[in-house]
C-alpha cells in the first residue's frame, strides 16, 4: 500500500468509518498479536491485549495527526500496554517440565505408573517456547522490548529508534547485545 492509500485509510478511520478500522486491523493485527504473545507468553493475554488495543485505537485515533509515523505510534501504545499488563500480572506457579529429568534420571512421564507416556511434539514445542519466554525475562526491559518488537512485531531498526527515541546505532547495539545474552541464557538451561 502506498503512502497516499495509507493516508486515506487513516483519514477514513479517523472519520469513524468501519472500513478504515477494518483495514488497519487487517494490516497490523497479525504483527501485534505476535508481539503480544511473545511478550506475555499467553494466547489469552495476547488476544485480550489486541482487542484492548483496537478499542483504544477507536477512541484515540481522532487525536492522531498523520505524519508518516503511524506504525511507531501504534507499537509504542502496544509496548506501553504490555508494560502495564506485566506490572499488574500476579505471580504464576512455575510450570513443570514433562521432559526434565529428576534426580533419579527419569522424566516425569517415566515416573508415572502404568504404560510409558509418549511426549507429544506439540508439548515439546510448547516447552521450547516457555524456555524462550523465561530466557527473555532475563534481559532488561528495554532490550527485551526491542527484541520482541524487532522479531515478533516485525519492526525495522529505524522504527525502533523512533519508538524508543534514541539513535539507530543504540538500537542496533542493544539488540545485538541482547541476542548475545539471550543465547548465553538459553545455553545454560
Amino acid at each position: 500500500m502506498d503512502t497516499e492509500q495509507f493516508r486515506a485509510v487513516i483519514e477514513s478511520a479517523k472519520a469513524g468509518e468501519a472500513s478504515g478500522f477494518e483495514k488497519l486491523q487487517e494490516l497490523y493485527s497479525k504483527r501485534l498479536y505476535g508481539y503480544f504473545f511473545r511478550a506475555t507468553a499467553s494466547h489469552h493475554d495476547a488476544e485480550d491485549l489486541l482487542s484492548e488495543l483496537m478499542l483504544r485505537l477507536v477512541r484515540t485515533l481522532s487525536n492522531y495527526e498523520h505524519r508518516g509515523r503511524f506504525e511507531p505510534w501504534l507499537f509504542r501504545i502496544a509496548a506501553n500496554m504490555v508494560r502495564d499488563r506485566i506490572r499488574r500480572r500476579k505471580a504464576r506457579p512455575t510450570p513443570i517440565s514433562l521432559s526434565a529429568q529428576s534426580d533419579s534420571g527419569q522424566t516425569l512421564g517415566e515416573q508415572m505408573p502404568g504404560r510409558p507416556v509418549e511426549i507429544d511434539a506439540d508439548i515439546l514445542a510448547g516447552e521450547l517456547s516457555e524456555s524462550l519466554q523465561t530466557s527473555l525475562e532475563g534481559l532488561d526491559v528495554t532490550t527485551r522490548e526491542m527484541i520482541l518488537l524487532r522479531y515478533f512485531g516485525e519492526m525495522s531498526f529505524k522504527e525502533l529508534a523512533d519508538i524508543f527515541e534514541c539513535p539507530i546505532g543504540t538500537v542496533l547495539a542493544r539488540v545485538h547485545r541482547g541476542l548475545k545474552a539471550l543465547r548465553k541464557i538459553m545455553r545454560r538451561k
